[in-house]
């Protein structure tokens, strides 16, 4: 965890009572797309949180493919075979990262420069940009697929309601609601967003699992019993 691993195992335990209590009135709002309530945090909350937004925006979209391969004798050249779905977007001139197993602080650059069906996908071929790191001849690739640039959010700013996806979009400074969105290509970073905010929008990234939390115990709260009449 990083330096904020205490506020992270008190979101955790706040979490954990949030979903324990949430109720079937809660996911239905949700389902509907209606807006509750908003979530307040204050300036002292969002900075022990490091509450971080990030614009809906237009951005690379990236898929990172990860494969086996191994290296030729030269420690110029790998070589992997890339099977499913993956297979597809696998082209020449497509940028590689590459490290041993044994040291992923060796990072080798290399370009796709080859790339020939085969049976059960395509043998890949990657040339390094240095030799490889010597008596190594099994590495971990991963190869770069640019999906194309896309309406965008952050990855860490989607929390999966079910089958659904919900982010907390700023309503104003220091009030938060919820929005469930519909989206398209799940990237390594970024994921597209098809429905559900509109560009320059303002998502929770960071901070965004505490805000889930506090509004689904505020979800579950009872209204108070008022005064019976004289």
């Amino acid at each position: 965890m990083r330096r904020f691993g205490l506020i992270a195992c008190g979101c955790c335990l706040l979490a954990g009572q949030a979903y324990a209590q949430t109720d079937d009135r809660v996911h239905a709002r949700l389902r509907s797309g209606s807006r509750l309530n908003a979530t307040t945090v204050n300036q002292a909350q969002a900075e022990a949180l490091t509450l971080t937004l990030t614009a809906v925006a237009a951005r690379p979209v990236q898929s990172w493919i990860r494969v086996a391969g191994t290296i030729d004798r030269a420690g110029k050249v790998l070589e992997a075979l890339v099977t499913g779905p993956d297979a597809a977007l696998i082209k020449p001139g497509q940028r590689v990262r590459a490290f041993p197993p044994s040291s992923k602080s060796s990072m080798y650059q290399a370009f796709v420069t080859r790339v020939v069906p085969r049976a059960s996908g395509v043998a890949v071929e990657a040339s390094l940009a240095s030799t490889g790191r010597p008596n190594t001849t099994r590495y971990v690739m991963e190869i770069v697929v640019e999906r194309g640039p896309f309406l965008s959010i952050p990855n860490e700013a989607i929390i999966e309601e079910g089958d659904q996806h919900v982010v907390y979009v700023q309503q104003q400074p220091g009030e938060y609601v919820p929005q469930v969105i519909q989206v398209g290509i799940q990237g390594e970073l970024y994921t597209q967003v098809i429905d559900g905010v509109k560009e320059d929008d303002q998502v929770v990234t960071f901070g965004s699992f505490f805000i889930d939390a506090d509004h689904k115990l505020k979800g579950t709260e009872q209204p108070s019993q008022s005064a019976k009449p004289q």
